[in-house]
């Protein structure tokens, strides 16, 4: 726990100054976070091995949050289709053709989503504190109910450390710290924070759940050891991925592609 507790301690200031100032430093915390992870994935999929494909498609997808903040996300999106057909022509195994280019997709896209929903205003700030603030409670507070109470297994076979209580109890928190955020950020009525917020929870615990199956199905503890405490860069964002995705698709269906932040908070 003190090893999680320090990365914590050093990780959430670096996280809240770029969310403060978006822009380009938004893009290199992205850009950084985003290949280190398909680092990992090559890695988890290829058993360590890594050659120019991973050197490669790790610099496409760090370059897209760059071409988003200059040209848009038409251009993030863009080089990551570059990246996807790279990863499928290049494909040197049956390994790399079945898993390579998805990962490459979701990181790629997720990137997007993440700096669309940070965007250049207020809104985006807020939305990221919230994006944030839900997953991160949500993971915390799986941790420690679960291992207060314990109980009965969420999925022996993918993951067999997860509970229902840690599930239900990091619903519970992560729903609450979203729900604190929603009334510090939005006008809107409290209880369509309470549906977004624990809709969140449940998908960010259902991309853990899917990285925790990548890693079973490659039998690999963890995808990385640069995190202290936490394991690798793709372990700490993999609920981001899809809680980052689904939250950019809620506001952007809401209030549209360019305003997805404020589609989020303004009901």
């Amino acid at each position: 726990m003190l090893p999680r507790l320090a990365s914590a301690a050093v990780l959430i200031p670096v996280v809240a100054v770029a969310i403060f100032f978006g822009g380009w430093l938004i893009a290199l915390a992205v850009a950084v976070t985003i290949a280190g992870a398909f680092r990992e994935w090559d890695t988890i999929i290829n058993g360590g091995h890594r050659d120019w494909r991973t050197i490669s498609l790790m610099a496409l997808l760090a370059a897209s949050p760059f071409a988003f903040e200059a040209f848009g996300s038409l251009a993030a999106l863009a080089l990551t289709a570059v990246a996807v057909a790279v990863a499928v022509v290049a494909a040197d195994s049956s390994r790399a053709y079945l898993f390579r280019a998805p990962g490459v997709a979701l990181l790629g896209i997720a990137g997007i989503a993440w700096m669309a929903l940070r965007g250049d205003t207020a809104d985006g700030i807020w939305a990221a504190i919230f994006l944030a603030a839900v997953i991160w409670l949500t993971d915390s507070g799986a941790l420690v109910v679960g291992r207060l109470i314990g109980g009965f297994r969420l999925s022996p076979e993918i993951s067999p450390s997860k509970t229902w209580s840690g599930a239900i109890g990091g619903l519970i928190i992560g729903t609450i710290g979203g729900l604190v955020v929603w009334l510090l950020a939005s006008d809107s009525p409290w209880w369509i924070g309470v549906i977004i917020a624990s809709s969140l929870s449940v998908l960010a615990q259902l991309g853990d759940l899917a990285e925790s199956a990548l890693k079973r199905w490659f039998m690999v503890k963890d995808s990385g050891d640069i995190i202290p405490g936490h394991g690798g860069i793709l372990d700490r964002i993999d609920s981001f991925t899809v809680g980052g995705i689904g939250l950019y698709i809620l506001g952007a269906l809401h209030a549209g592609t360019g305003a997805a932040a404020l589609g989020v908070l303004v009901w």
